[in-house]
């Protein structure tokens, strides 16, 4: 590496932590945050959470005594320090590049990465599972779940504090409280941390009241935190209770995460607890980049950019599926005032920030809670209204039940809008949307389909603002809108497929094919360029864009299937209960199915981070993967 930093490069372990006086830690501290701007600004990544996040990683680790003590982080984009501290700093410029270092934490990349996440709210359940199995082991190790204040608002966060107070076990649950989770947190919970973080002349009494029980000879350390407690209490009783408190944990805070001296003393002060401790650190996201502390929400995850002259580079020239999603359900949210979007905390990714500003009214920002918001989509379809539930297929997966309990079965006609549908690139296996096919279409009442292109997207969103037969979604891809289809296309019927035709053939004078490729939403353009390779090389290819993953239109495929042709699928999507082969069951008990088939989709298997194209290369999802298919011919009989 280029830069030099003489302390973090000595860094192999936070052992190495213990060894340094508080002013040298001071130093890590600082080169530790040199490094994420030195680093991240050439290769993209969660940037302002990072930036947040490191005096509060050097306190930890230097407290406590890693390994065996663990530190359970939730989602992992708040663990670029923690990565800096495990002795990655060598690799640290691969970061989220193709086999480089996971943007995540991985629990096959490193000893310490104790337990992986890319969605959040994970970290104090899988933090007291650590502390419940060393119980039973009889061990004694620390172990600490550092949670952010948009994942503590999720519903599992609080089942699992719920459990911690219950078995008073010894857990430290840390809140990173830095008002935001991606975009600014919404809800109850952030009015009652806005509260709390107003009680300074109360942490000032607080301190007060641990000088006096210090003096105190004697009591057990449950004992004298109970005095405490109540000497605070007696002196401000009206302020100073807190909801973890009352739920078992003796409450710490609000502190300020960028005071490394106060939380080493902290950190070290509650080594010999073994109850629940529940720690909420002030931190500013962004921290020590000043166009990060001002915009975090735009500078939460980055492209490579400028680090002098703090600036990112343009957008892309092309539009990109979200961008067109977002500007479509402006206008028709503006043309019918009974639609109303939702989002789970994400309203800039998935394209929502136009609606929110320009109809506040038909707008619901319901946090990290995809569960709720599905449920309370269907309320809202219950009640008349029209529901656009916009969530990543990603985290629909955490919804789950909730689309087949409380939607299908009743099959209300909410609106399921899922962006990063396939592979989306750099963040890897927690984000790909790879399952959303399988995991809806065997669902009774569930309509689902993908555009092939932006005007396609527009005309099925206009199609699913009008449908009120039921539950629908429609998926589509992270990234810009192919150019490359012909403009030329049929108008858009439920339930049936396009046929796009063979390049460089008048449609309907196609004759007899040598193969038939039906692709799927991101795969028709591929597969087009698939055709048009293999078309000068005098193969004539017949391309379906799919259009409908559910109701699948097999009458149309098995039109063309003559002896002889051979049927390609491609989606980007998992094989098992994917569209293939449900292509393929169809056909057979239609006795259409022909002698060659090979279905093209994702393998059983978690397919790592990496820009979109490499990956989908490697996958063979690519105009060179489906040419290489074809041109092979496949098996003479059978399914391959």
């Amino acid at each position: 590496m280029d830069k030099v930093y003489p302390y973090l490069s000595k860094i192999i372990s936070p052992q190495d932590l213990r060894k340094l006086s508080d002013k040298e830690l001071s130093e890590v501290a600082r080169e530790v945050r040199q490094a994420i701007l030195d680093n991240v600004s050439v290769t993209g990544g969660h940037f302002s959470s990072n930036l947040g996040t490191v005096e509060l990683t050097v306190a930890m680790y230097a407290a406590y005594n890693m390994p065996p003590d663990k530190v359970i982080w939730d989602t992992g984009h708040q663990a670029y320090p923690h990565k800096l501290l495990t002795g990655r700093l060598p690799r640290f410029d691969t970061m989220r590049m193709h086999k480089g270092l996971s943007g995540f934490l991985k629990r096959d990349e490193h000893e310490l990465d104790a337990f992986g996440a890319g969605h959040a709210g994970t970290a104090i359940s899988a933090a007291l599972g650590f502390a419940a199995a060393r119980d039973q082991a009889g061990g004694k190790e620390k172990v600490v779940a550092v949670a952010g204040d948009a994942a503590i608002c999720a519903g599992m966060s609080w089942e699992g504090l719920n459990h911690a107070g219950e078995l008073g076990t010894d857990l430290c649950v840390v809140l990173n409280d830095n008002r935001m989770s991606i975009a600014p947190n919404v809800g109850a919970l952030t009015n009652y941390f806005n509260r709390l973080r107003s009680r300074k002349y109360v942490q000032s009494m607080a301190q007060q009241a641990k000088r006096v029980i210090e003096k105190i000879p004697g009591p057990a350390p449950r004992i004298a935190a109970g005095l405490r407690h109540g000497v605070t209490h007696y002196f401000a009783p009206e302020e100073t209770g807190t909801i973890f408190e009352e739920m078992g944990f003796e409450y710490i805070g609000p502190v300020d995460g960028h005071d490394l001296p106060t939380l080493l003393e902290i950190f070290r002060n509650i080594q010999d607890v073994r109850y629940p401790i529940f720690i909420h650190a002030i931190t500013v996201k962004g921290k020590g980049y000043e166009v990060a502390e001002e915009n975090a929400t735009k500078w939460h995850g980055v492209v490579p950019f400028d680090l002098e002259q703090c600036e990112m580079p343009s957008k892309a020239s092309r539009p990109t599926y979200t961008g067109v999603f977002g500007d479509a359900l402006v206008e028709l949210g503006e043309e019918d005032q009974k639609i109303v979007a939702i989002t789970a905390a994400m309203p800039d990714g998935t394209g929502l920030n136009g609606f929110k500003a320009k109809l506040p009214g038909q707008y619901y920002d319901v946090g990290i809670a995809e569960q709720h918001g599905v449920t309370f989509a269907a309320g809202l379809a219950a009640g008349g209204y029209k529901p656009f539930t916009v969530i990543y297929s990603t985290f629909l997966q955490r919804g789950y039940d909730q689309v087949l309990h409380d939607v299908c079965i009743q099959n209300l006609p909410v609106r399921f809008a899922m962006d990063r549908a396939g592979l989306v690139g750099d963040d890897g296996p927690t984000h790909h949307g790879t399952f959303d096919i399988s995991f809806l279409t065997h669902i009774p009442n569930m309509t689902l389909c993908a555009p092939r292109d932006e005007t396609e997207l527009r005309e099925m969103m206009k199609f699913m603002a009008d449908y009120d037969k039921g539950p629908i979604a429609i998926r589509y891809p992270r990234g810009e809108t192919p150019e490359n289809l012909p403009e030329s296309r049929t108008s858009l019927e439920f339930g049936k497929a396009e046929v796009l035709g063979v390049p460089g053939i008048p449609r309907g004078n196609e004759g007899k094919v040598d193969a038939v490729v039906v692709a799927v939403g991101s795969m028709v353009t591929e597969a087009w360029d698939a055709a048009s390779r293999l078309a000068d090389e005098g193969k004539k290819v017949l391309v379906i864009n799919a259009r409908w993953c559910k109701p699948i239109d097999w009458e149309t495929v098995a039109n063309y299937l003559g002896q002889g042709v051979l049927l390609v699928t491609v989606e980007e999507n998992v094989r098992i209960g994917g569209f293939g082969q449900q292509l393929i069951d169809l056909l057979v008990e239609h006795e259409s199915l022909p002698q060659r088939v090979k279905v093209m989709a994702l393998p059983d298997a978690w397919v790592t981070h990496g820009k979109q194209p490499i990956i989908r290369g490697e996958c063979g999802l690519d105009a060179a993967g489906i040419t290489s298919v074809i041109k092979a011919g496949v098996l003479p009989r059978g399914l391959a």
